[in-house]
């Protein structure tokens, strides 16, 4: 926010984390549904704390993007959709998608970039099992392996013998591991893509009219009729 509008500005945000250790737990489980009811609450508190949009800062929960979606009444920025208008503004039309086993194996993502008109590509069973492996044994650990890099950037080149012409990274961490210069073909790199797009999107809040809430401060919410009519986050 600072690069785009310099001086002091930031970004205003509001912002919940949870503990990944239960996300983990119901992800093994298949407890998609009580996934979905978590992060759906958390997704109501940030509405009620005044946030214009949402940003789900993951992959492989945007399974229950559509919970998500219904619990509340402000748009959710997905992180498909970005991915998938980068894709199509490079040109391609086939891509692989590397991720964790959910994200590379149930419909959720594939089909999602697919009604892009997009065509995905995902390795082999075993290859998905050591990425997952990979993901969640040393990436979400913190563990920066040369081995596991060197044995992804293989798994890409057979991709893009099989058709690839770019990589999605969808998982969050894996842009810890790989980078442009592990791949012959471009990367599309999910975790800042979709921030930058999150950027995008509040400057364009930002840029609109004066915020409602100096409005009211001002007595000014609505013009010529003072806070009449107001709503709690915005004028009507």
């Amino acid at each position: 926010m600072k690069e785009r509008l310099g001086g002091m500005h930031s970004a205003r945000c509001v912002m919940t984390s949870v503990d990944f250790a239960d996300i983990e737990a119901l992800q093994s489980s298949g407890e998609w549904e009580e996934a979905g009811r978590l992060l759906a609450l958390e997704a109501q508190g940030l509405e009620a704390a005044g946030a214009d949009f949402l940003v789900l800062c993951t992959n492989t929960m945007h399974r229950v993007a559509r919970e998500v979606r219904e619990a509340v009444g402000i748009p959710l920025l997905h992180i498909g959709d970005v991915a998938s208008r980068e894709v199509l503004n490079a040109g391609f039309g086939a891509v692989a998608l590397l991720g964790t086993a959910f994200t590379m194996e149930q419909p959720f993502y594939r089909n999602f970039i697919s009604a892009y008109g997009i065509d995905v590509l995902v390795p082999p069973g075993p290859e998905r099992a050591s990425i997952h492996r990979i993901i969640y044994e040393e990436l979400v650990l913190g563990v920066i392996s040369d081995a596991s890099r060197d044995e992804l950037a293989e798994i890409i080149r057979d991709l893009v013998a099989r058709g690839a012409q770019g990589v999605i990274l969808g998982c969050t961490e894996l842009e810890l591991l790989i980078g442009q210069e592990d791949s012959p073909v471009p990367v599309f790199p999910t975790t800042r893509l979709h921030a930058v797009a999150a950027v995008d999107e509040a400057l364009r809040w930002h840029t609109r009219e004066i915020r409602p809430w100096v409005l009211r401060a001002r007595g000014q919410c609505c013009p010529g009729r003072g806070t009449q009519g107001c709503s709690p986050r915005r004028c009507p």
